[in-house]
């Protein structure tokens, strides 16, 4: 019989490998690595910026040609605690050297258990909390959905427009917007209804919104039979728009009317973007159930559903759970990152960077595009920019919002659209990001809206 092979120099050998082929990617040029992607990769799986990551810091990234940037997106606001925070990357290090998964449903491990007991404690309103962890902020929607239901015994479930939930057929079903995340991937999950967002600028006040809502009930949504209204206390993908305290304080008193269930979902909105916990803190109203994901875990992938304990408890053992579901590494990311958040006062740094952008953004608007910067909006550091053809009219301006992006990142800046039209810029910059650093993304933002409108007005010359 042959001698086995020795576990330790095994895995020495595959970390060479590993190591080799890294290095190997690492000196491909961005335009050969696009060439590869777009051979293996599925069309559908869109990138926003056409290089490839080769190390990154707080809110800095180098890619592969060793080029510089300034992160303003964050992973899609999933680095509050910025690329490979020391607390965070420890934590998980440390996890990996004990174990990297056991599946919580065959043997359960403390992390999974710590970070429930840390969300129920962070989770607003009195009641005893309870938790599920998952994987993605897709999943923990779509479980908020089935606990809803268990324990109201109903099917139905209002969401609003411009609303973003996820890519599932479920949580394609309540998102609110067609292109580019629903085409051609219908039918979908029926007892799903939808109530319009209250936007003013749009001539839809909140008293219209309750209204709508009211008929909505009246006339497809039969009240009874509703488990869940679920709604994003501030716009993600539809533009950054905050939920008015009105708005949700008439919406708990519907769902206490009619014993149905409010889902927050904070999955971008969470763990310190907008200057507290979670968004819906800001408007004073305690949903029963909130989907949590991004910067929960400081880049570690874990999600989950933090909600009243009866609620929670509501399907019997087995009903819910996944295989990879609170992986013990990044539980331990988890633990780290929120006791970052608490240990240096990024809630606080929040606040103050979102006065920061809004004072920065009015001026340079003023300066270099006045009358085209219509709007800055949002909580906290989770901030948004729209641009429109002139303020008189406010048409949304997609095409300038693009070409700030585009030209943002020739000089070395990461930007990333939003809303309905597309033509605004949303701000996700790393909590843990330096003032230097604000101070050179917004430089690097205003020379990129000059270079655009410079640009636009050559065009428009010829």
């Amino acid at each position: 019989m042959a001698p086995a092979k020795n576990s330790t120099n095994s895995q020495a050998e595959a970390n060479r490998s590993a190591k080799t082929a890294r290095a190997a990617a690492a000196s491909e040029s961005n335009a050969a690595l696009l060439a590869r992607r777009e051979a293996a990769v599925a069309r559908g799986v869109a990138s926003a910026a056409p290089i490839f990551a080769a190390r990154a810091e707080n809110a800095e990234l180098w890619d592969v040609e060793g080029n510089r940037y300034v992160d303003f997106a964050g992973g899609i606001a999933v680095l509050n605690t910025g690329h490979r925070h020391p607390a965070v990357i420890a934590a998980a290090k440390a996890q990996e050297d004990l174990y990297t998964h056991t599946s919580f449903q065959v043997v359960p491990y403390e992390p999974y258990v710590a970070v429930a007991e840390k969300l129920n404690a962070l989770a607003p309103g009195e009641a005893p909390k309870k938790t599920l962890l998952v994987t993605t902020g897709a999943e923990a929607v779509e479980n908020a959905v089935k606990i809803a239901r268990a324990y109201t015994k109903r099917p139905g479930v209002i969401a609003f427009t411009a609303g973003y939930h996820g890519r599932t057929l479920m949580t394609l079903g309540l998102t609110g917007k067609v292109t580019p995340y629903k085409k051609d991937v219908g039918p979908f999950p029926a007892d799903i209804f939808r109530a319009p967002f209250p936007d003013q600028r749009a001539g839809i006040t909140v008293e219209d919104a309750l209204a709508a809502l009211d008929t909505l009930m009246k006339t497809d949504a039969d009240p009874e039979r509703v488990a869940a209204i679920i709604i994003e206390p501030v716009l993600g993908e539809g533009g950054y728009h905050p939920v008015p305290a009105e708005m949700m304080k008439g919406l708990r008193a519907v769902c206490d009317k009619y014993g149905i269930l409010l889902i927050a979902d904070e999955i971008q909105a969470g763990f310190g973007r907008t200057g507290t916990w979670f968004a819906i803190e800001h408007t004073g109203v305690v949903p029963d159930l909130i989907t949590v994901a991004k910067s929960l875990a400081g880049g570690y992938p874990l999600a989950g559903v933090v909600g009243r304990a009866d609620v929670m408890d509501a399907l019997a053992p087995g009903g819910l759970g996944g295989t990879y579901g609170g992986n013990p590494v990044a539980c331990a990311a988890a633990l780290a990152a929120i006791e970052t958040i608490e240990t240096e006062g990024l809630l606080a740094r929040s606040t103050a960077l979102g006065e920061t952008f809004r004072a920065r953004f009015a001026d340079i608007g003023a300066r270099v595009a006045p009358s085209r910067m219509w709007d800055i909006r949002g909580l906290g550091a989770m901030l948004a920019v729209e641009f429109v053809t002139d303020s008189e009219s406010a048409s949304p301006d997609a095409t300038l919002a693009k070409a700030v992006i585009a030209h943002a990142l020739k000089r070395g800046l990461i930007l990333l659209g939003c809303g309905m039209h597309g033509n605004a810029i949303r701000i996700m910059v790393p909590l843990t990001a330096s003032d230097a650093i604000i101070d050179e993304g917004l430089a690097i933002f205003e020379a990129a809206l000059t270079d655009a409108i410079a640009a636009e007005a050559a065009v428009a010359a010829q």
